[in-house]
C-alpha cells in the first residue's frame, strides 16, 4: 500500500514538472501535497490497536453487534473485535 502511495505521488510531481505550466510558489501542487506534523496529525486519524479501547468503548460496540444475531454469535466465538469489524466495518474510534 505504502509502494503504491509512494509511486502515485512521484508519477504525480513527474506530471507537474514536465507539463510545462509555471507555478507560482504558493499553488505549486509540490507544496500542497507536504504539510507539517502537526497539522497532519490532526487530519489524518491514527489507527488504534484492539488493546487501546476502554472498556466504555468495549461495551458499546458490543451493544451494536447484540442487535444483528449473525454479530452476536459471532462475538460469542470469534471476539467483539473480529464480530464488530466483521459486520459493521472498521472501528469508529
Amino acid at each position: 500500500m505504502k509502494t503504491l502511495a509512494i509511486l502515485l505521488l512521484c508519477s504525480l510531481a513527474v506530471i507537474c514538472l514536465t507539463s510545462g505550466k509555471s507555478y507560482t510558489a504558493e499553488c505549486s501542487m509540490l507544496v500542497c501535497l507536504f504539510v507539517e506534523r502537526e497539522h497532519a496529525s490532526t487530519v489524518v486519524r491514527q489507527k488504534r490497536a484492539a488493546a487501546e479501547l476502554s472498556l466504555h468503548q468495549l461495551e458499546s460496540l458490543r451493544e451494536v453487534c447484540e442487535a444483528n444475531l449473525a454479530c452476536e454469535n459471532m462475538m460469542d466465538t470469534d471476539g467483539i473485535i473480529a464480530a464488530y469489524t466483521a459486520y459493521y466495518g472498521p472501528i469508529p474510534y
